[in-house]
């Protein structure tokens, strides 16, 4: 665990970033993401990882990965305790809203950038090409083992991954902004994609404070605020 950076100087720089993008900007009182004297750190790697290669599943099952070749890779590579409820339900019987686990591309993009398997998290640009090579290779049928010992990863600092957290904490507001008022988003990324990145974010970074909960399941998130 490090000391989290002031957390009022992070906003300012969010700002600078919305301003620049020509986004519109939150409200004086909108929240901050940690208070002064706050701690940060990340998930256990492994924990990050796992996360990364079920959601992997996920949406590979929305692009017609069948449901026993999706469940005999989760089980083979005993990845069961980390897939939620609605995650299996999904995998196992289709059930669920399929747009909704499409979109959670975007989050293991959140994820590979953390463990510093992709080189950018730039809002205004959809996932690397490359992001597909980085996952698991589920046709040939890489295990889990397989693909850590292959990736190699290099997780990022937890002040940085903060730094990053502030900012899509207020792009997410920004963006859903801009589409209630018709208002042009910069780039090739939209609301959807910039509120699973936050997603990802925020489960993956820790913080340790007075005003701190344990932290969350991925399914217990809080993206409303």
């Amino acid at each position: 665990m490090k000391a989290a950076p002031d957390p009022r100087a992070v906003r300012d720089a969010s700002l600078d970033e919305l301003e620049r993008l020509g986004l519109p900007l939150p409200p004086p009182a909108f929240p901050l993401v940690w208070e002064p004297g706050d701690g940060v750190s990340l998930r256990a790697t492994g924990e990050i990882e796992a996360r990364a290669a079920v959601l992997h599943v996920v949406v590979a099952r929305c692009f017609g990965m069948p449901t026993e070749a999706a469940m005999s890779w989760l089980l083979g590579s005993h990845l069961v305790d980390f897939v939620t409820p609605p995650e299996w339900q999904f995998v196992a019987g289709g059930r669920g809203d399929h747009r909704s686990f499409v979109l959670h591309h975007d989050a293991v993009f959140a994820l590979a950038w953390l463990l510093g398997l992709s080189r950018h998290l730039d809002p205004t640009v959809p996932p690397e090409e490359r992001l597909m090579q980085q996952m698991p290779d589920l046709p040939a049928g890489e295990s889990f083992d397989q693909w850590r010992s292959r990736s190699l990863v290099a997780p990022r600092d937890a002040i940085e991954a903060a730094v990053l957290l502030d900012l899509y904490y207020c792009l997410d507001w920004a963006f859903q902004e801009a589409d209630k008022g018709g208002v042009p988003v910069p780039g090739e990324v939209d609301s959807n994609a910039i509120g699973q990145r936050r997603w990802g974010l925020e489960w993956a970074v820790v913080f340790s404070g007075p005003y701190h909960e344990a932290p969350p399941g991925w399914e217990e998130v809080d993206l409303s605020v």
